[in-house]
């Protein structure tokens, strides 16, 4: 027994990435040779777009807090033919940031491409509730350690001849979320520090992006269980929650020559969120709703 569930609704093979099955033209391995390294890359978004970087050629350097889990992600790189190394770093931090991209250089050459996705808040509280400290934590990891990661990516990046830069936003950066104040303030000061280092150095051969996703099932709505993640993606006007994958080939095609005309943009990646409301039922003025239609179910082969 198969359900009636649209293709649209489906979510795709969790396996591809941009780089090695889904590009239209140029190389397989289109960052053959490039430097890329992944802030904030343990699990979830960033462990997938840094093995989607290994997999389109470059060699990836991974930061983050979680030196187990990044050495992990680096084993499965190189298990995979890639090069990868895996560094501590705290991302709010000057000298931290410093001697990552330090590193990153001195081992391999170059830095061509960066992605910040390390992210912090504190738990849903209404605004007047939240303690101070947790909002100033929220605003370190989130916009200082993405200020931090761009100010030093991108003096490298000059050193190399050029880049791409691409920062982990949200929609709730864009939209607001109710009881997330140092989580949205944050998200939305890397929408505006995105845009205005991409004005910067866009005449110096940097471009600089930032995507903003919706609800993606990572750790964090994993472990809210099923009936959370049926409420994200109900959320969504697809109604589904989006994949790490998903996300990661986003990244990696801004990280890329088929986006070398794009900077200073952010991308939404929310299955529909950003462009409006999509009510799951809707009335005519003056009579009764009807009942929800039911989907039927058919038959497989």
């Amino acid at each position: 027994m198969a359900m009636g569930i649209p293709p649209s609704t489906r979510p795709p093979d969790s396996t591809r990435s941009f780089g090695g099955r889904t590009a239209i033209h140029g190389p397989a391995r289109p960052m053959q040779g490039r430097v890329a390294l992944v802030v904030g890359a343990s699990r979830g978004i960033g462990a997938a777009a840094a093995e989607a970087f290994a997999e389109a050629g470059a060699s990836v350097v991974l930061g983050g807090r979680d030196i187990v889990a990044l050495e992990s992600v680096a084993e499965r790189i190189r298990a995979g033919g890639s090069h990868a190394i895996a560094l501590r770093v705290d991302v709010t931090d000057v000298g931290s940031m410093r001697d990552l991209v330090d590193h990153a250089v001195a081992t391999y050459g170059r830095l061509d491409v960066a992605f910040n996705n390390a992210s912090d808040g504190p738990l849903p509280v209404p605004l007047a509730e939240m303690d101070i400290a947790e909002f100033d934590q929220g605003i370190a990891t989130n916009l200082r350690g993405t200020f931090l990661g761009m100010k030093f990516e991108i003096a490298a990046m000059l050193r190399s001849g050029g880049g791409a830069i691409v920062n982990m936003a949200s929609i709730a950066g864009i939209n607001g979320t109710a009881n997330l104040g140092a989580y949205v303030a944050g998200k939305a000061g890397i929408i505006g520090l995105s845009k205005v280092a991409a004005l910067d150095y866009a005449d110096q051969g940097i471009r600089i992006n930032a995507v903003a996703p919706g609800p993606i099932l990572t750790h964090h709505l994993e472990a809210a269980g099923a009936e959370a993640q049926r409420l994200a993606g109900m959320s969504t006007p697809m109604r589904r929650v989006g994949t790490a994958a998903e996300v990661a080939d986003v990244v990696l095609w801004l990280s890329s020559e088929h986006a070398s005309f794009v900077t200073g943009v952010v991308i939404p990646i929310d299955g529909g969120q950003s462009a409006g409301n999509k009510p799951p039922q809707m009335y005519r003025r003056g009579e009764p709703m009807a009942p929800p239609a039911v989907h039927a179910v058919t038959s497989g082969a």
